[in-house]
């Protein structure tokens, strides 16, 4: 006799506002509404779902936590379409994520491929504006840094200048991706304190880097601009894998081995 499935193989059914919410996504889409426009009123809504005024509410507060909208109160309120940003998005797919067992080098498995792309794809693209926003980067990080505060702050500007490419790519897709493997490393910078010990040789091979592709981007050289992020991605894994088994070896001392040792 077969056994009965079990409580997690049985998909969850919807409720009826999220149904509501994922067909005025539907809507949004089809009638090809920008941001600024504005939703049917709570009494449109719940005419044309049939449904009670706190089902149309929690189907509009499922689209404001999204960022799809904004609830906005008084005689000219109601629900207004915003363009939502990569951040809520990445936010939650973080979260999911932290409850995985994830490395750098699981990480990078991706970056190594999409950064290089993404890299590729900018060439011809960058204003002058974004020019001067990397290269204020580069000067920012001295690779003279010292105390633990500064050698955080360096890591963030690396992943930063990142950022600033992944920005100005014409792909959505390849844009969010990028943008969201650097917030994952952002996150494992904090979470696995990845700015300890300092690490000079990953400072200069950086910096060398991102000097490297400023002047192939500029002079348009896409060969280039592969090679050099090609490089630059599998050194960054190099020394994210060592620091890994860096900061692990550490975790390993135990209060009976510093007892020992004393």
């Amino acid at each position: 006799m077969p056994s009965s499935p079990s409580a997690t193989s049985v998909p969850r059914r919807q409720k009826l506002a999220e149904l509501i919410s994922d067909d005025l996504k539907r809507t949004i889409i089809r009638d090809t509404l920008a941001e600024g426009d504005r939703l049917p009123n709570e009494k449109a809504l719940m005419a044309l779902y049939g449904c009670a005024k706190g089902t149309v509410r929690e189907a509009l507060m499922i689209l404001e936590v999204e960022g799809l909208i904004t609830l906005k109160t008084g005689p000219n309120g109601g629900a207004i379409l915003n363009a939502p940003s990569m951040e809520p998005a990445s936010r939650m797919l973080r979260s999911f994520l932290h409850f995985k067992t994830l490395s750098g080098g699981q990480v990078y498995q991706l970056r190594r491929l999409l950064e290089v792309e993404m890299a590729v794809s900018v060439v011809g693209l960058l204003s002058e504006e974004d020019f001067a926003t990397l290269e204020h980067n580069i000067n920012e990080c001295t690779c003279h840094r010292l105390d633990d505060e500064d050698q955080r702050r360096q890591r963030f500007l690396e992943i930063e200048f990142h950022h600033v490419l992944a920005r100005a790519c014409p792909n959505p897709l390849l844009s969010f991706m990028c943008q969201f493997l650097n917030d994952l490393l952002h996150d494992l910078v904090v979470i696995k304190k990845a700015y300890l010990p300092e690490r000079k040789q990953f400072d200069q091979a950086n910096q060398h880097y991102h000097d490297g592709l400023i002047t192939a981007l500029r002079e348009q050289d896409t060969e280039r601009v592969r090679q050099l992020m090609t490089e630059h991605m599998r050194d960054a894994e190099h020394h994210m894998t060592a620091l890994e088994m860096e900061m692990a070896d550490q975790l390993l001392v135990t209060p009976e081995h510093l007892k020992t040792n004393h």
